[in-house]
């Protein structure tokens, strides 16, 4: 059956050269199986199975389905949706069986017999958007939708599904559609009603609203890429200074081994959460320090690895001990790391701010310190947490969100969307150079044609062969 699976670097086969089928429900026991096919042969041998003459589209028929000596492989349902009005756009059948494995296979056995053809990963869906029934980024927002790790990420997908991304997009592209035609209008007739088109300020006036527009969009796409993806978050600091309990109280379970001896983590550990609708996927890590002991001196050199693979990094400290005098949380974090991280890539963590109750200020939940001062003038941020307690953890997750930038009302988008919205905006920054320093017509057209490629890939308007065959080759098999 594997060999069936089309490569990354293949699309799946047009549509209309064979029917396919496929299991479509999980593998395992379970209350109903579905088995689903698509194609021009999809009602004959609906027919054919279950010895009826005729079904009607849209309208659920009991029935039995028969080897082809009479016997009966088990009973069901048949569903038939007529094409065009179909999720692939072609005759599509939906045999709803029992849910065991042997009687799934014997009736996808049989299926074959009559004439079908295993589908490959995502050629239902390559059918669909091939028939034009739905565009890539509404494709990819059904593989997104089956993969989902929250409740927030489902949603977005659903909305994507429903055309909520590919509606923005579609708009961009027609106001690139309308600025060309200027731009073209400009060359073709520079001379008409004596009107300079490229000097007027028309176009540069739509250019520049057209980039406006895109950053926009680029903007959402990158929330929902936070969506789907997650963020890699690293846990590090001294020993014992509670990285291990930190990892725990936002895993809500022991995962971590915490003990008060030192170098107790020697490896790093991950766990995968999802707080306020982002994922994150943490990472603990050994302590930071000079040792002699040679498993530990592995462990550190691991954690730096993921320091610097990290999106964001949580400085672990323990307020009672891990600040010498007159240093500060921002020279510790130098200390650790050999220089400074980036404020954008760093969250201060202060552990055990509960021992420290009688210098809390009770209009704040800050330690005030000079150094406290000092991370807000630099552009860094403490949060002052209790591992022990849980105190401050909302605030944290808070922080991390607000740090990201995250909210939950995103279009959940990939890496490649944000890659040819960047790309897009590159063009139309170029095409803006040469409308205002060169007034060259024909490169702003030109960087144009390109913004236009670029933006088409998101939906499929322009998109390779070997781009589609690794997309939908990530696919379920069914779907």
């Amino acid at each position: 059956m594997a060999s069936n699976v089309p490569k990354a670097s293949e699309p799946p086969k047009a549509s209309g050269l064979a029917t396919i089928a496929a299991i479509a429900t999980p593998l395992g026991r379970g209350g109903v199986g579905v088995i689903r096919l698509s194609g021009a042969r999809a009602y004959d041998i609906a027919c054919t199975l279950t010895g009826k003459s005729a079904f009607t589209p849209r309208m659920a028929s009991f029935c039995r389905f028969y080897q082809a000596d009479g016997t009966v492989i088990d009973e069901g349902l048949v569903l038939y949706f007529k094409g065009p009005h179909s999720f692939t756009g072609e005759d599509v059948i939906e045999l709803q069986g029992h849910g065991g494995m042997i009687l799934q296979n014997q009736l996808l056995a049989r299926v074959f017999e009559l004439g079908a053809k295993q589908a490959g990963a995502g050629e239902f869906s390559y059918r669909a958007f091939d028939n034009d029934k739905l565009d890539l980024v509404q494709a990819e927002a059904i593989a997104d939708a089956i993969d989902a790790t929250s409740a927030a990420a489902a949603s977005s997908a659903i909305r994507s599904l429903s055309g909520e991304f590919s509606k923005k997009i579609n708009q961009l592209l027609e106001q690139l559609i309308h600025l060309r035609l200027h731009v073209e209008a400009a060359i073709d007739f520079p001379d008409e009603e004596d009107v300079d088109f490229l000097s007027d300020g028309v176009i540069q006036s739509k250019l520049e609203q057209t980039q406006d527009k895109i950053q926009q969009v680029l903007a959402t796409a990158k929330q929902g890429q936070l969506l789907r993806d997650g963020i890699h978050v690293v846990l590090a600091g001294r020993p014992n200074a509670g990285k291990s309990s930190l990892l725990n109280r936002l895993a809500g379970q022991e995962r971590a081994i915490v003990t008060d001896v030192a170098g107790t983590t020697r490896d790093t550990l991950q766990e995968t959460v999802v707080l306020n609708g982002l994922t994150l996927h943490l990472t603990d890590t050994a302590g930071l320090r000079d040792t002699e002991d040679t498993v530990e001196r592995i462990g550190i050199e691991r954690a730096r690895t993921a320091i610097t693979q990290a999106d964001m990094l949580l400085m672990v400290y323990d307020v009672t001990r891990d600040l010498e005098e007159e240093s500060t949380p921002l020279q510790l974090a130098e200390q650790l790391f050999g220089e400074l991280p980036e404020a954008k890539r760093l969250l201060i963590i202060a552990n055990k701010s509960d021992l420290l109750s009688d210098l809390l200020d009770d209009s704040s939940s800050q330690i005030p310190s000079v150094s406290q001062i000092a991370i807000k003038e630099r552009g860094y941020e403490q949060i002052n947490v209790s591992c022990e307690t849980g105190a401050g953890i909302d605030n944290l997750v808070e922080a991390l969100c607000a740090k990201v930038g995250f909210h939950q009302n995103s279009l959940i988008a990939r890496t490649r969307h944000i890659d040819a919205l960047r790309r897009t905006a590159d063009s139309l920054a170029e095409a803006h150079e040469q409308l205002t320093v060169f007034q060259a017509g024909e490169l702003v057209a030109e960087s144009l044609r390109q913004a236009q490629n670029s933006l088409g890939e998101i939906t499929g308007a322009f998109s390779a062969d070997d781009l589609l065959g690794k997309i939908f080759g990530s696919f379920c098999i069914g779907k």
